[in-house]
């Protein structure tokens, strides 16, 4: 199966947050209704609509996300240069971001569990695009952002947080954590 295919046969958040009793349809129908009027994200929606808790919400997110890692050992080898195009190494690596494809308007991401939210309020705020992401371990990520965005310093030590981008230069610096 194309790996496009198969991330459109995984369920929607709201299709899975249905399946988990915590929403109902006539809910989804509604965020749905209002998140293509303002674009934001169903998750976000969710939670101020109809009062979800985040952590149900990020449980079915990543859930959804999980169902899809099947696809990312051959997409992270072949990112469209148009998606790439879309964000700098800087960004990549700061929000442990890899863009692989432009699906429609969506476009299809990938990052570890550990930064998806992160990576997500980035793309959707800086970006202005629904993401559709695979997650993936963070050594397949450090060498698919070294294959892709090159930066001097940055290895999968960066991607499992052991060196932290400082936010003006670009520069790597030691965690503090």
């Amino acid at each position: 199966m194309d790996p496009m295919e198969l991330i459109r046969s995984v369920p929607r958040l709201g299709e899975l947050l249905v399946a988990q009793g915590v929403m109902t349809e006539r809910e989804v129908e509604r965020v749905l209704s209002r998140q293509q009027q303002d674009g934001r994200p169903f998750g976000a929606l969710a939670e101020e609509i109809c009062g979800v808790d985040p952590s149900l919400i990020e449980a079915a997110w990543i859930d959804q996300y999980r169902q899809i890692q099947a696809t990312s050992r051959q997409t992270l080898a072949t990112a469209e240069p148009d998606a790439l195009a879309l964000v700098d190494a800087r960004q990549a690596w700061q929000f442990r971001l890899l863009p692989l494809a432009i699906d429609d308007d969506a476009l299809v991401a990938a990052t570890t569990t550990q930064h998806m939210a992160r990576a997500a309020r980035f793309a959707s705020a800086v970006l202005g695009r629904t993401v559709i992401f695979t997650v993936v371990d963070s050594e397949e990520l450090a060498a698919a952002l070294e294959r892709h965005y090159p930066m001097m310093g940055m290895d999968a030590r960066t991607v499992r947080g052991g060196v932290q981008l400082d936010p003006l230069g670009g520069r790597p610096e030691p965690s503090s954590r």
